[in-house]
């Protein structure tokens, strides 16, 4: 088998080739490709390029081309896979996707050629669970806001969930919107700590879980974490008005989940005790009224950028299509319905 890896500044070609290695037999063929710009903040503009839907119009790996033409599968992270590429790819059976996105693939065109897409929303799950549990911590404990105040010469003592009294997590509800692999993750490390887990999704139904309505998650929760992958707003200013003002709202999922005029309006007329965002609809510019509220927390979107996230992708997507191969479910595979109706 044939197997072209492109790596890129995040998931590098090293990375790749490592991932993969373990896996390819002696009479495997693997080749190894770069795209994109060296550095990782100079691709930042090129993923919100690609997420934005212009992945047709940036240039292919030099080699790419030429290589995939006699290549059985495809391992990439944000290379764009076009309908172009793949008219110059009769043999591929299969394109990975290390990544949860597949704003860089043409899925339909693959489809349309019986190749398999999947992709890898998991590859930074625990990474983005370790870093919401801190965000937990930082908003419920003060953390921050502390070493603010220490950095700028004052011990302070007052804060704004002082007069609400400071709970430790054992004693607190915690409501995790979207049960997917982060929430599932965010559950376990907080059940832990001995909180009560409150779940809504109503894609995920399993008795040993407590399900509740939305309306009901936000109005015992104490902490809301966001970790949906829905296409619109799901705090907006009905939910705020749900949610005990002594609540704390977690972002580290998508900015658009939450109405963001909406929690401008939660905060000042005191609907909320406190947020902590990691995520925003225009990175790297933020709404400026966030930076002069002193009961938000904002982060650059750093929850799932750990060394692991990255550099255990390609070694998934390997073992989830061998394993594939040798009669196993494939994980994540994007176009298993339509591929299965065309027969």
């Amino acid at each position: 088998m044939k197997i072209v890896c492109v790596g890129d500044a995040y998931i590098t070609p090293a990375m790749m080739r490592e991932g993969v290695a373990s896996y390819i037999n002696a009479d495997d063929c693997l080749e190894v490709l770069f795209w994109g710009q060296e550095d990782r903040e100079s691709m930042r503009d090129t993923v919100r390029f690609i997420e934005t839907g212009h992945r047709d119009s940036l240039p292919l790996p030099s080699g790419l081309e030429e290589t995939i033409q006699d290549a059985e599968l495809l391992i990439v992270h944000l290379c764009p896979v076009t309908r172009n590429l793949l008219d110059n790819a009769p043999k591929l059976k299969a394109v990975l996707s290390c990544r949860g996105g597949t704003e860089n693939i043409d899925v339909e065109a693959a489809t349309e050629r019986g190749i398999i897409v999947s992709n890898n929303p998991a590859h930074n799950a625990n990474a983005v669970a370790e870093y919401t549990l801190g965000l937990i911590l930082c908003e419920t404990r003060n953390i921050c806001r502390s070493h603010f105040a220490l950095k700028n010469g004052q011990w302070r003592k007052e804060y704004p969930n002082t007069a609400s009294t400071i709970h430790e997590l054992k004693d607190m509800t915690v409501g995790i919107i979207g049960f997917g692999s982060v929430g599932r993750l965010v559950a376990a490390k907080l059940q832990a700590l001995g909180c009560r887990i409150l779940v809504s999704d109503p894609f995920y139904k399993d008795a040993g879980q407590s399900i509740v309505p939305l309306e009901r998650l936000l109005q015992e929760s104490d902490v809301v974490t966001l970790h949906a992958r829905a296409e619109c707003a799901i705090i907006g200013d009905r939910e705020f008005a749900l949610m005990k003002p002594t609540a704390v709202l977690i972002n580290t999922a998508r900015a658009h989940l939450i109405d963001t005029e909406a929690l401008r309006r939660a905060l000042d007329q005191g609907k909320l005790m406190s947020a902590a965002l990691d995520v925003f609809d225009t990175e790297p510019d933020i709404p400026e009224f966030l930076r002069h509220y002193d009961n938000v927390t904002i982060t650059s979107h750093r929850a799932g950028d750990t060394i692991n996230s990255y550099k255990d992708a390609p070694a998934f997507a390997m073992s989830n299509y061998l394993g594939f191969l040798d009669g196993k479910p494939l994980s994540f595979w994007i176009n298993q319905k339509q591929l299965q109706s065309l027969g």
